[in-house]
Parts: structure tokens; sequence; C-alpha cells
């Protein structure tokens, strides 16, 4: 009997409530007396006695744990007593004894699921959709050049591993148009694509495991893998080089170790601490629970619906302990220091480390220079800056930058406004460049002195009235009241660059200096770059003399006639952030090599990485322009609208999901939801429903499932960025598993035999629909006629 006691700690207590509550009032009818039923609880909550610090009492063998066995034999059609507890899985833990037929299983699947996953994987042999841009990533990563993208860096850096095993020199290949045939550059992109394909061929053993460890029936562990099998969305997905399919395997990952550590955790522990709390397999499935969390997050952001769903059934476990008088406060400490370090510490640590290796990797300048500080960009091979003179002069050749857009530098070229006073054009330029250079002037210039070379030169006080003179085209910073090009609003004037030979200038070039105290570094005792103008330390507004506006920038792009560089104008009424500039580099040839200079402190790792994040998050919440095959969340259980991936001669790539699965999968949530209120309705009538074991089962079962499912769904509500049909993939695998467990449920008094032919019905059903969409899969031909006719429900948009 022992043996058992650590593979089947959920059926132990479905099978002692059983024994506890045989007495009890039947469910058919309104309670007259009896014990008051137990109040649900959401599913893996720990058992308090096996938290109990004295062992005499606790660890006894009882005629509870007995029944437990015949429990498990009646459910499965097979003798608890079967399985040796030396076997591979009873070593494991994690509440999974599976058979030698059921390893056998496993193989199968993994073998069919390959066919599925990898079958015609070279098809289409050119770029499509966002390959663009993530095998696009890995191009960079080879070539070391920096790059920025809203997603963090370990499914690019599995992708970019696989390239380079692979031979992928980077450079040849720019993966910049969807349609590109990878062939005459010899781009080693089927073993790119071989990493999504490889985690989307585990997800679906895993998704198998995962049920058996919510011990399930085998023969519902079996449907449920298959559905995820044979999805069309999941295997589409899986087949390119995307980021989504290491996304949904380690969301997977992370359930599975989590209902491993969850049914280790309610295995009463024995005398020498091998099984239950605290043991070394408890460590170990919460030790990778932890590793899982940190690698879902590590992929994209969305792995922290995943953390927050872990994070609530691990609140659960702790008040469920709390409410336990019997665990004595210093073990309830200890319980919630090894999952605070171990669910907190453990993912955090392994979040900052790619990000450690992201940095390591990415040592030279890139594309992504401009999204970053000058502090962060001088890191950079490439981009570092010489020491430059500290004091500003009057006739200091200087470069000015915007301070929080990160926009660029201050910068003009002879190209003209097309409207407005079609003066020359004024912008943020994000990239060194000599058109940044101007030249510093008082408003009161004297004929007898050259600015440039009078020794000694003067200082640029606060207050002071000055002149920028743009060197490469011979203009001045201009502005005067003519609305701006893009924003056009009475409190915003045209910026521009004007003069020619012979003309000294006029009022409309004066600005005045307007240090800002708060901005300005001080550090190191320089209190001096309040009172007059020094590089990189004094942060100053421009005011314009006439107008009293100030030189302003904000993150609107000029069109195509401004090369799509960040607009410059005048603002009355001015945010401070936007307002405030400051110089980057300063020459003067009066100035002596000996003068102080200074530059930029270089960060740290920490400093980096707070500064990524914030750029990350604020790109993230920009990308709110629509797009062809963005979709709303409402769309998505109904597959209202997929995303075309690629299409060529009749042939085409779309992702849609397998119809029968989403709809089977959406009804189950909305079964359990239905059932649930049910339950509560009749609860509040005096019903006795929680009593019996399968009620308190299943709903602790799908309770847990649906809040996977919610809080993976859910938020995409409250976000007005570009979302899509891939968006609802990891919602989709706990609506998966939930649509098995509803079967479970709903054949649990049939005969294995019937239960079975049922299974295989749903599967026939399941494989029909794979095989009539696979063309838009696999690359397959596809007509229009064959599009309409596919459709489930008239509002169906192919967005052809």
């Amino acid at each position: 009997m022992d043996s058992h006691r650590d593979s089947q700690p959920l059926r132990s207590r479905r099978a002692l409530t059983e024994q506890h509550h045989h007495d009890s009032t039947s469910s058919a009818a309104p309670a007259q007396q009896g014990p008051t039923p137990p109040t649900p609880t959401p599913f893996y909550i720990p058992s308090s006695a096996t938290h109990n610090s004295r062992p005499t009492a606790i660890y006894a063998k009882s005629d509870s744990h007995r029944l437990l066995h015949s429990s498990k034999s009646s459910r499965d059609g097979s003798p608890a007593g079967k399985h040796s507890r030396n076997s591979f899985w009873s070593n494991i833990g994690g509440g999974l004894d599976l058979s030698n037929g059921e390893n056998r299983v496993l193989i199968g699947l993994t073998i069919l699921g390959a066919v599925v996953r990898f079958w015609h994987l070279g098809r289409p042999s050119s770029v499509v959709f966002d390959e663009v841009h993530f095998g696009g990533f890995a191009n960079k990563y080879i070539q070391s050049r920096f790059f920025m993208d809203v997603h963090p860096p370990l499914a690019k850096l599995l992708i970019t591993l696989m390239a380079w095993i692979s031979g992928f020199k980077g450079g040849s290949f720019d993966f910049k148009d969807i349609g590109r045939e990878y062939g005459p550059d010899h781009v080693p992109y089927l073993f790119m694509r071989s990493l999504p394909a490889t985690m989307g061929l585990l997800l679906i053993p895993l998704s198998y495991l995962t049920l058996r460890a919510l011990q399930t029936r085998p023969t519902t562990a079996l449907l449920g893998s298959l559905l995820v099998m044979f999805d069309n969305g999941l295997t589409t997905q899986s087949r390119f080089i995307l980021l989504d399919s290491p996304l949904i395997f380690f969301t997977a990952l992370s359930v599975f170790f989590w209902a491993g550590f969850s049914n280790e955790n309610d295995t009463p522990r024995d005398r020498h601490g091998r099984v239950g709390p605290f043991s070394r397999r408890w460590w170990l499935w919460l030790t990778l629970t932890g590793l899982a969390l940190g690698a879902v997050v590590s992929c994209k952001w969305v792995g922290l619906f995943t953390i927050a769903t872990v994070g609530v059934l691990t609140i659960v476990q702790l008040w469920t302990l709390l409410g336990d008088v019997r665990v004595p406060i210093p073990l309830l400490a200890k319980h919630f220091l090894a999952r605070a370090v171990c669910l907190i510490a453990v993912p955090v640590v392994f979040y900052m480390s790619m990000f450690a290796i992201h940095f390591a990797i990415l040592s030279n300048s890139g594309e992504g220079d401009g999204f970053m500080s000058s502090e962060f960009q001088h890191t950079l091979i490439g981009h570092g800056m010489e020491d430059t003179f500290q004091d500003v002069m009057v006739g200091s050749h200087i470069t000015i930058r915007h301070l929080h857009t990160q926009g660029g530098y201050l910068h003009s070229h002879p190209s003209t406004y097309p409207g407005g006073s079609k003066q020359q054009q004024v912008t943020l330029y994000p990239h060194r460049d000599d058109n940044n250079i101007w030249l510093i002037l008082n408003t009161t210039k004297s004929d007898d002195i050259d600015p440039e070379t009078h020794s000694p030169p003067t200082p640029i006080m606060n207050g002071a009235f000055v002149v920028l003179h743009h060197i490469a085209t011979n203009k001045k910073l201009h502005s005067h009241d003519i609305r701006a090009p893009v924003t056009e609003v009475d409190y915003q004037n045209e910026v521009s660059a004007y003069g020619f030979d012979g003309f000294d200038g006029d009022a409309n070039d004066h600005f005045q200096i307007e240090i800002d105290d708060v901005e300005t570094d001080t550090k190191g005792g320089h209190k001096d770059a309040r009172k007059r103008l020094q590089t990189l330390r004094t942060k100053f507004k421009l005011r314009h003399l006439l107008t009293g506006c100030y030189l302003f920038s904000h993150k609107v792009k000029l069109p195509d006639w401004g090369f799509e560089q960040q607009e410059v104008t005048c603002n009355k009424n001015p945010s401070k952030e936007n307002a405030i500039w400051y110089v980057e580099t300063n020459t003067h040839q009066a100035l002596p090599p000996t003068a102080k200079k200074v530059n930029y402190r270089r960060p740290g790792f920490f400093k980096k990485f707070a500064e990524l994040q914030a750029v990350m998050w604020q790109t993230n919440a920009g990308l709110t322009d629509r797009h062809a095959y963005d979709s709303r969340p409402e769309s998505w259980p109904v597959l209202k609208r997929g995303i075309n991936f690629w299409v060529k001669d009749h042939r085409q790539i779309y992702l849609l999901g397998n119809p029968f699965v989403w709809f089977f999968s959406t009804l189950s949530v909305l079964a359990y939801v239905g059932v649930r209120a049910l339950l509560i309705l009749r609860a509040q009538r005096g019903y006795q429903d929680f009593v019996h074991t399968q009620v308190v089962y299943y709903d602790k079962l799908g309770a847990f499932l649906v809040l996977g499912w919610f809080l993976h769904y859910f938020p995409f509500f409250l976000m007005q960025r570009q979302l899509f049909l891939h968006h609802y993939f990891p919602a989709l695998y706990f609506a998966i598993l939930l649509s098995a467990c509803v079967f479970d449920l709903t054949t649990s008094m049939l005969k294995p035999r019937i239960r079975l032919q049922v299974a295989i019905v749903l599967l026939l059903i399941t494989l029909y629909n794979f095989w009539y969409f696979s063309p838009l899969t696999y690359a397959g031909v596809w007509t229009r006629q064959q599009c309409e006719n596919a459709k489930w429900l008239r509002n169906w948009d192919f967005s052809w």
C-alpha cells in the first residue's frame, strides 16, 4: 500500500473525503440536518494534515489510504498495486504513475506528432509573415548588431542558436521581404524552423503528462493530446521562425511542473523525508516550476499571465495553510519563503540572465541605437564618444539632443517644408551626422571679433540670448507665427532653418537659454552647471524671444517628405519633459587641449536592464496602428479572423485553428461557468452537492483550468495595441485541456469501451476538420470557392 501513496495524492484526498461523508445527506434534496457541506476550494490546495509538525500523528497509515487504491483501480480499470515504486514515474513523483502501455502511447504520440509538425517544413522556401522580424533578429545577433524588440530575448536566442549551429554567418540575407526565396543565399531556414517545430512537437506529449498529473483517465489524456496535435492553428504557428511556439511550450511546461509540485505538496511526508513537503522531490518540482516561469516570461511578456496563474494558486495554498491551526507559524514561514525563492527569485534571476546574454552578444552599434539613451549607446562598440569640452562657449560647435523622447539630435538638411513657410526643415534625427552640428553665437555680433577663434572665449550663461547657426547649410534656427507642419494647432509654431548669403538674420532667430535646475546634473559638486551651459550636465530650454514659445519635440513623425524624422515645433504651452535639451558634443578652436572635458558615465547592467524594460514597454504600448489582419479578443474563440502568412500561385499559409477544437474548447469554458453558477444557486438553496468527491474533484479541476484560460485571455481586452489571433494560443491551451476534462466528466459513468468509442468519434471529427483545412497549414492549393465553403459562421472574415 505504501508504494502508491506518493503517486496518488489527489485521489487519496477524494477517497478520504468520500469515506468521511458517506453518511451525509444526499444532494437530491435540500438538507434537513447533518453536517455542513465542505466549502468548495480552487484546485490543488494543500491538505493541512500533511504539513503538521507532529509526525507520529500525521504519518500514521490509515484505512482511508487503502480506500484510495480501490478508487484508483475503479477509475483506471487496473489494480493499484500493479506498478513498482522503483519505476521511473514513481521515482520522479509529481502524482505520475504511468504504466508501460502509457509509455508506448507517449512514444506513439511523439512519432505521430513529428509527422504532423514537420511535414513539408520547408514549404514555402521563402520568408513567411513575421519571419521578416525574427529571422532578421537572428541575423543581427550573429553580427552582434544592437537592435530593439518589444519581446524578451530567450526565444530569439534559441532560434539564433539553431542558425549558428547550422553555419549561418549573418549579413548575407536580411529577411526584409515576405516571399523572398531562401535558397539562392543558402539560408539554413529548415534548421531555424525546426526549433519552433520541435517545441510544438513536445507540446503534445507534455499535454498528455499534464492531464495525467491532473489525475484524469489515460483515455482523457490521450484525447486532449490529440486535440493539441491536430489543431491547425497550433500546427501552423509552430512551423515557422516565430516566437509563439516556444511561448506556448514554456506555458505548458509551467502548468505541468506546477501540477506535479501540487501533487507532491499534497503527498503525506514520510518519516525519512523522501516524499512530501520539503523533500528532495518537492524542491525539485517547485524549482522547475520557477525555471519554467522564468523561461515563459523570457519569451514574451504574455508569460506574466502564466506567472499570475501560478501566483493566484500559490496564494490559495498559503491562505489554506494559514487557516490550519495545526500548522505552526515557523513551518508556515518556511512554506512562504520556499515559494518566494523558487517562484519569485528564480524567475527574476532567469529573466535577467537572458538579458545579460542579450547585452553580451549585441556589443556593436546597430539599428536599435536610436531607441536608447545616449548613455546606453555609449556602451556599444562604434557608438562611443571621445571626451568633449565641458564648458560651452560663444563660438562653440555643438550637437544638441532632446532629453526625453530619445528622438535624437536637433537636425536640419537642405529639404524644405512642402507647406507653411516652405523654408528648410528642422527635425530630430537619431543618428550622428554632420547636419547635427550648430554654431552657437551671441545675438549681439561684433564684426571685429571672430567668435570661433577669439581667446579667451566667452561662456554661455543662464538667461543668455543666443543664435544657433547651422554650419552645413549656412542657415539659422528660426521660428515664426506659422503653424507646425504636422501638429497644426494654434499653440505650436513651425521651426525652420532660414537665411542666405549676405543676410545677418533677424529677431526670429533669437532664443534664450533657460537652465532647468531639477534636470541638470550636479553630481560630483558641479553646481556651476546650473549657472552656465555645460556639456552633458546642463539641461535647458530654448525660449523664442519674439513669440515666447519653447523649442519642443514629441513622438510625431513627419511624412515621407520629412524622411519620417521626428517633428520639431515651437510650443507656447509645452510639457516640461518634451522641452528639455542638452549639449552632447562641444568643440572650440580657442580652448586649449588641457581644458576640462566630460563624457557619459557608462551605465552598469542593472541600469541598462531597467532602461531597456522601459523602452520595450513604451514601444509595445505604441503599437496602436491598424494592421490588415489584426483582430480583437472577442472574435478569437470563434475564429472570426485569422492571419494571412503567405500566398503565391493559389497556395496559401493562413493561420486558422481547427474549428471543431476551438468551438469544443469554447463551449467547455461556457459549460463550466454555467454549471458552476448552477451549483452556487443550488448551494444557496441548501443542496449539498459538494459532499460528493466527484463534484469536488471536477470543480477544482475546472476552476484551475478556467482560471488559467481567463488570466491568459481577459487582459487583452484592456489593451489598445495591435492584437492578432495568435495572442489567444496560451489561453487556447488551457481551454483544450478543459475540453478533455469535460469529456472525462461526461463519460465518467460510461463503460470504458463506450467511453473509448465516444473519444474515437470526437477524434474523427477533429481529424476531418484538420484534413479539410490542412492546405492552409501546409501551403497547399486553396481557392476562393474553398474559402467560401469552409466558413463555419457567416461572419468569418478570411480577409482575402
